[in-house]
């Protein structure tokens, strides 16, 4: 007996529970997106906006509710997207049935956001439709679309990046320089010496020379009411340290500092050597001179070397005890009463479980007097100091010698370097003996290496030598424009002059000048 089958038509949609018989309007919304801030863009944006209104409320079976936008946001990914992450969050929410956009790269060139939101909207019955590819997500085959589609919108996406990094990079290696003026304190536009601005520059290192750090420098120019390019009162030590270190303000210009790991995720890092870097020199007008600006560069690394903490006074880190060798810090004694005033003590002087230092507690008026002694005793020797420091630079720190070694490493290197590549194309071509192959290699990375630690080591030597020299000329510069002699404390000669005093427990006090010169005196 033949079987007979009935087929039972559903009455309930699968993912609303909804009675399939029953006519309700499908709530739509409609997405645009540009990603740029361009005039033309902007166009697009309107006529976006406007076109997808209109079609929606077109339809008597759409009931529109709303328009969700993005405009001037990259698409790679949907971390910055508010609009988009708007409309999701009110469709997951059973706002919205429909949501229509141009096409499948307004949506998102991220093949995995893509999907993920696909899917969530999906379990939710809530459908995308994106007509220039004529994709309904509800559909069987949408989704299989959508992968392909995300995918191809994903590498155009890598595409445009890679492109626009080789059009910057190629900038770059022309020594062609962009700035975010805006907000760099200093300069306007096409490197413009904002000169309001440039005061404050100019002061941020002169209040460094004088020994100040970053975080008192930061102080003082609050106290002197000056604002950020934020136009905020506050200012930070972070701030200070980035314009003392940034070579623009000589008017040099290294380019390529950060560069972008991921596309997608538009993650910056900085680069460490990972890929070439440009350095243009009298690029524009500085604001700093470059041998003030190397000055700073130098009292940095000094401090660093050495230790030092900088802090509020000028004097802060620039006196040592002749005992135990730590710094000097300064302290308020009777700092309630009307007898409140600073002095400076070895830090170590009371530590607990050590003997207290004997080096003995001064104050800023008994530093002062230190150094003018020791000021006008160099005042009367100076042509001597400077015939030495010269002797000096002509015989312990000239580096003609080491940077010409330096010259023939380099090119002893690139022989090597080549010779071993010769090496790894040969035995890919041959069937030649690898033990061999391998000995012989190894060999020529182990010359490669013993050279390539020399090279950097002797690179170093000169960098050291060339700083010492930068040092003992500044020196000289100074002790030229010297007077005869000196009846009152100037702060400048003391950040310029000298390097640090140390402290005798016998009364006496050791002035070292930057340029290696020692005068003692009797406290």
């Amino acid at each position: 007996m033949a079987k007979r089958v009935t087929k039972i038509p559903a009455t309930l949609n699968l993912i609303s529970s909804q009675p399939l018989s029953q006519v309700k309007k499908r709530r739509t919304a409609g997405y645009a997106r540009v990603s740029t801030d361009s005039e033309e863009q902007a166009t697009s944006y309107e006529t976006q906006m406007a076109y997808y209104k209109n079609y929606i409320e077109s339809r008597s079976d759409w009931e529109f509710v709303g328009m969700y936008s993005d405009e001037g946001i990259s698409a790679t990914n949907t971390k910055r997207r508010d609009g988009f992450k708007q409309m999701i969050n009110d469709a997951l929410d059973g706002k919205i049935d429909l949501i229509i956009t141009k096409s499948v790269s307004r949506f998102a060139r991220n093949t995995v956001d893509s999907l993920q939101n696909v899917r969530k909207l999906k379990e939710k019955g809530v459908e995308i439709y994106f007509e220039k590819e004529n994709i309904w997500t509800l559909d069987a085959k949408g989704e299989l679309l959508i992968t392909i589609m995300s995918s191809l919108a994903q590498e155009e996406s890598r595409s445009i990046s890679e492109n626009t990094t080789w059009g910057k990079r190629k900038q770059f290696a022309e020594g062609k320089v962009s700035l975010g003026y805006k907000h760099f304190l200093g300069y306007d536009k096409d490197f413009k010496i904002n000169e309001e601005e440039a005061k404050i520059v100019r002061l941020i290192y002169r209040l460094f020379i004088t020994g100040l750090s970053y975080t008192a420098i930061a102080k003082e120019l609050e106290k002197r009411g000056f604002k950020t390019t934020y136009g905020k009162d506050k200012w930070h030590a972070s701030t200070i340290k980035s314009i003392l270190t940034n070579e623009k303000y000589k008017g040099d210009a290294l380019l390529q500092k950060e560069y972008t790991t991921d596309f997608l995720q538009k993650t910056r890092k900085m680069n460490e050597g990972e890929i070439p870097q440009y350095y243009v020199e009298d690029h524009h007008s500085g604001i700093i001179s470059p041998e003030q600006f190397e000055f700073v560069q130098l009292e940095i690394d000094r401090r660093k070397s050495q230790g030092r903490k900088s802090g509020n006074s000028i004097f802060s880190s620039k006196i040592k005890c002749g005992c135990c060798g730590a710094w000097y810090g300064e302290k308020v004694w009777h700092s309630n009463t009307k007898y409140r005033h600073k002095i400076y003590r070895c830090n170590k002087k009371y530590k607990k479980g050590e003997e207290p230092c004997n080096s003995p507690t001064i104050d800023e008026e008994q530093i002062k007097e230190i150094f003018l002694k020791s000021l006008n005793s160099l005042a009367s020797i100076k042509k001597e100091v400077k015939q030495n420091l010269q002797t000096l630079l002509k015989t312990v720190y000239n580096t003609a010698d080491l940077e010409r070694e330096s010259e023939n490493l380099k090119e002893e290197l690139i022989i090597i370097s080549k010779r071993i590549e010769d090496l790894v194309r040969e035995n890919a071509m041959s069937n030649g003996n690898q033990v061999n192959f391998i000995g012989k290699e190894e060999r020529l990375r182990n010359i490669y290496n013993e050279k390539f630690n020399k090279f950097k080591n002797i690179d170093e030597e000169i960098k050291q030598k060339k700083d010492k020299e930068n040092e003992i000329l500044g020196f000289i510069k100074n002790i030229d424009s010297m007077e005869n002699s000196y009846k009152s404390f100037d702060k400048d000669l003391w950040a310029g002059l000298v390097d640090y005093i140390e402290m005798d427990k016998e009364g006496i006090a050791k002035v070292i000048f930057k340029g290696g010169t020692v005068v003692k005196v009797e406290i």
